[in-house]
């Protein structure tokens, strides 16, 4: 049974976590066949122009596969799980996931790699890695305090505090709420609407916006000025049908 599903239409690629009976946990083996299929969209960014990242069952993910850890599994190497949300954030691909019920610690690292989360009713957000004396290194020390500032990041890491839904916009980790029943519809339709526009500009943006990230204000108007690809290949038709 696929660890992970892929289903590709109109354009965006639904990738499914598919461990119900586990809630979705990270295991190694998981994260092996997650990263095949990342591999398979990058090599394709003019077929697929956005990702949708979800999980089935009632839960997105409980977080990184403890039984597996427990029992000696192991990724193909040392920092086999970092490196695949590596690979999912630098994606030319918009990456949307789709997240209800846990959303717990290594979960939520591999929705930060994400760029815009969808939150559902029911979803519950926290960093438990001092619950189970762990300490980070799949990106949380870096992309939870980029996502919700400093002192909000702070405060999620060192209580392990539950956030649901409607808190976690309030910190701007999520983008927004639904109700569970329309979640994925809202995912597709938020897709959709992304990928009516240029995806020439979509992979443009998303390129600039990460690399600014990582240099100072005025480093990084500079990368954008000397960077930047230029108009579109669809910019003329674009503009002479008025869309």
């Amino acid at each position: 049974m696929p660890l992970v599903l892929r289903h590709d239409s109109q354009g965006i690629s639904t990738l499914t976590l598919n461990r119900p009976e586990t809630l979705n946990a990270l295991s190694p083996a998981l994260f092996v066949e997650l990263r095949a299929h990342i591999d398979a969209i990058k090599a394709k960014p003019d077929e697929i122009g956005c990702v949708i990242l979800c999980g089935k069952g009632r839960s997105f993910s409980a977080g990184n596969d403890l039984k597996a850890i427990q029992a000696g599994e192991q990724a193909p190497s040392r920092y086999y799980q970092a490196e695949t949300l590596e690979a999912l954030e630098s994606l030319p691909q918009v990456v949307i996931a789709a997240i209800q019920g846990h959303c717990y610690t290594g979960s939520l690292e591999l929705a930060l790699a994400c760029d815009l989360l969808i939150a559902a009713e029911s979803a519950r957000f926290a960093d438990t890695h001092g619950k189970w004396a762990m300490a980070p290194t799949w990106g949380m020390t870096q992309r939870l305090p980029r996502r919700i500032g400093l002192n909000n990041a702070k405060m999620m890491m060192y209580t392990g505090k539950v956030y649901r839904g409607a808190d976690a916009v309030e910190l701007g980790l999520v983008n927004e709420v639904v109700s569970d029943e329309a979640l994925m519809e809202h995912c597709m339709e938020l897709a959709l609407t992304i990928t009516a526009n240029s995806w020439h500009t979509l992979r443009a943006d998303k390129m600039l916006v990460n690399a600014g990230l990582e240099k100072s204000y005025k480093d990084g108007l500079r990368f954008e000025r000397e960077n930047s690809p230029g108009p579109g290949p669809d910019m003329a038709e674009r503009l002479k049908g008025g869309i």
